[in-house]
């Protein structure tokens, strides 16, 4: 998936580099790429301050997800023929010469790219499940364990590996101007409400398949995984009369027009809204009552790195309960860790959205990978009713 990398300066980050990344060859080294934004430069220099011993840490922060895997896919052999279709259609691979040696200890991963890295034999398991290298591990939630416990096909299985540690979270929301819906006399809550009356060429969505027939299978009750569209009714209709409502289709360029008030509502990745939510005040966000897509950013390690105690270490620090908040806070994201933020922690109306309600998490899903039949169901339906 093309998740914007998230909205946030990099000056803490660039800092951070200074600060730890220069020192004797011989000295113990710690090297992470991770999405830009993803982490702020105050926690590296409080995990560099807590170690005992003297460490060079290099974190070099990229621009999007997308980049991080295909720097994963560099380090190994160039991908065969026969990879899973569905993926190519969301990663152009690049052609290497040959194979390279990784050189860096931990990657940013989104957890939808997770099953294509394990297949392609590109990042290798943290741990296994009864293993007890990571000693936060059981603070977490069944739910995250679920999600990054997998198979060598990257299937989920409760008897498989971890493959990735997951430190912050989002979801798909809906972003609206509050003055313009209020005159309409309602506010959203719910997918259903992309249909009101009012509303056609004033609302922009993903330009991801997924993205909108699974909020549209949510609005029917069903879920963002259904592996097979011809068996859910009204489907096609319901996705027709929403398309009416539709200005544009647009997975990087949907905030401009909404801020503009070219549009009154748009869906979009929350780790792109909330950052300009403090900056609009005349825009309001809201996650869907009846559940909605949520995505993770993990740590995995590539193949082909010795394991060492040092990003193990790292991983832990990310998972204390301070750490936790930190980076919640700071890069105005959700934390897979029980945090207790506060009102006065972050400005409204971001404290009521990174307070999760359980109810609505619940019903909330994580967009698994499909077999290569129903993803060109899915872009097939898609394509058919932009038309």
């Amino acid at each position: 998936m093309d998740r914007r990398s998230f909205l946030l300066g990099t000056s803490t980050l660039a800092l951070s580099q200074l600060l730890f990344g220069c020192g004797g060859n011989k000295q113990t080294q710690l090297k992470v790429q991770l999405l830009k934004g993803s982490i702020p430069g105050q926690v590296v220099n409080q995990f560099h301050k807590g170690l005992q011993q003297r460490v060079q840490l290099k974190f070099a922060p990229v621009e999007r997800i997308q980049d991080l895997f295909q720097q994963l896919q560099n380090w190994q052999q160039k991908p065969k023929n026969s990879d899973e279709q569905g993926w190519s259609r969301f990663i152009p691979f690049r052609q290497g010469q040959g194979q390279k040696t990784a050189d860096t200890d931990l990657v940013t991963l989104g957890d939808y790219w997770l099953k294509a890295a394990i297949e392609q034999k590109l990042i290798q398991p943290l741990q296994e499940v009864q293993g007890n290298q990571l000693k936060q591990w059981s603070t977490l939630d069944e739910r995250w364990k679920q999600l990054v416990t997998r198979n060598e096909q990257g299937i989920l299985d409760t008897q498989g590996k971890v493959w990735g540690a997951p430190y912050r979270w989002g979801s798909t929301v809906i972003v609206y101007n509050r003055d313009k819906l209020q005159k309409l006399g309602w506010t959203p809550k719910d997918w259903s409400d992309l249909w009101r009356d009012g509303m056609q060429q004033r609302i922009s969505l993903l330009n991801q398949p997924r993205e909108v027939i699974g909020l549209v299978l949510k609005k029917l009750g069903k879920s963002y995984n259904t592996d097979n569209l011809d068996q859910v009714p009204d489907l096609e209709k319901e996705l027709q009369v929403l398309n009416q409502q539709v200005k544009f289709y647009s997975s990087n360029n949907y905030l401009e027009p909404l801020i503009m008030e070219d549009t009154w509502l748009a869906v979009g990745w929350s780790s792109d809204v909330l950052p300009i939510l403090g900056r609009y005040p005349q825009l309001a966000a809201v996650i869907p009552q009846s559940g909605t897509a949520i995505w993770a950013d993990l740590w995995v390690r590539p193949a082909g790195i010795t394991k060492d105690s040092l990003s193990d270490q790292w991983i832990d620090f990310c998972w204390q309960p301070s750490t936790a908040k930190q980076i919640s806070v700071l890069t105005k994201t959700n934390s897979p860790i029980s945090t207790n933020i506060t009102a006065s922690d972050i400005q409204e109306p971001l404290w009521s959205l990174l307070q999760s309600d359980r109810n609505v998490f619940d019903k909330s899903e994580f967009l698994l990978p499909l077999p290569p039949s129903a993803i060109k169901q899915y872009e097939s339906l898609f394509a058919k009713i932009k038309v």
